[in-house]
């Protein structure tokens, strides 16, 4: 094997085949990157606009820290759920998972809920880039300041990344588990 390939690719004890590096480092940024939406969301809920020269929300405040915190919850939960692309979690079902524990898990199961996560999150990212962001400014919301227009424009953005992050791990994922070397 040469340096390179050892450099690229590391050993995650009881995977199939060695996960790639960047595989790795991707899977840990999925978390990271939804995790500013999520914080963002959050003070919206308790009825604080963000800079947004808006009127608070008319719901019941318990409905929307409710759904609020549900959505930031879920959304970080499918992040996480992403590491299962590079462990072996993801290639065979844990130990403590009764009836099924320790059968090794079909890659399509994985692979056709990650392809179809992956591009419904990239058509929102083509969504915001072509129909909020506008190619010359911002969205149409009106701000308080062009720093709180700033802020949500980076947060919004920093989320249209997941759908192709999670595409490219997929990839990885088929490539590791249904391709021969």
């Amino acid at each position: 094997m040469a340096i390179s390939e050892t450099m690229s690719t590391r050993a995650v004890e009881g995977t199939e085949r060695p996960v790639p590096l960047w595989a790795e480092r991707t899977a840990r940024l999925i978390p990271l990157i939804g995790l500013p939406v999520c914080l963002w969301r959050l003070p919206i809920g308790f009825g604080f606009t963000m800079g947004a020269d808006v009127p608070p929300m008319t719901w019941e405040r318990w409905a929307n820290v409710t759904y609020v915190f549900a959505l930031s919850l879920l959304s970080e939960t499918f992040a996480l759920l992403c590491r299962g692309l590079v462990r072996p979690w993801g290639e065979v079902v844990p130990g403590w998972v009764p009836v099924l524990r320790g059968r090794r898990i079909p890659p399509l199961l994985v692979i056709v809920p990650g392809t179809l996560g992956g591009l419904l999150f990239t058509a929102l990212l083509v969504d915001w880039a072509l129909c909020t962001f506008h190619v010359a400014g911002f969205s149409d919301v009106p701000y308080v300041n062009v720093w709180w227009r700033l802020l949500a424009s980076t947060v919004s953005g920093l989320i249209t990344l997941w759908g192709p992050l999670v595409l490219v791990l997929t990839y990885a994922y088929y490539r590791r588990r249904c391709r021969s070397n």
